[in-house]
């Protein structure tokens, strides 16, 4: 599966961004899906993912309510609503692909779980 990230920009704090990612290839529903983000010098850090119908979904510590993870199978399509933008969410945005045999929590932040990986999408919050 190919994967094609975007929507990133420059916000300020308190805004909101919507990223896409736009899969082609193998079956989209047939993969889970999350959002990566690195900010420079740091690691890669998990965002939210999805399980492949949509029926699970997990998200990082830090997101606290503010973003939104979704996906359209029929459109293939995966989506990230981030609100209440913090300057400390300044990082590349990744869209990921995996095949799972099971969808938990402690598998699913693994970027190591992830075969696919889109380009990436910037974010900048500006204070």
């Amino acid at each position: 599966v190919q994967l094609q990230a975007s929507g990133g920009g420059l916000v300020h704090t308190g805004g909101s961004l919507r990223l896409s990612c736009a899969a082609s290839g193998r079956a989209f529903s047939s993969y889970g899906m999350a959002w990566f983000r690195q900010a420079p010098g740091r690691e890669r850090q998990f965002v939210a993912g999805i399980s492949w119908r949509g029926g699970s979904i997990y998200y990082g510590e830090f997101v606290q309510g503010r973003f939104t993870i979704s996906r359209d199978n029929a459109k293939n399509t995966l989506s990230l609503q981030m609100n209440s933008l913090k300057p400390e969410d300044t990082a590349v945005y990744y869209c990921a692909a995996g095949d799972f045999y099971q969808w938990l929590p402690d598998i699913a932040e693994l970027p190591n779980q992830y075969a696919y990986w889109g380009q990436g999408t910037e974010v900048t919050v500006s204070s």
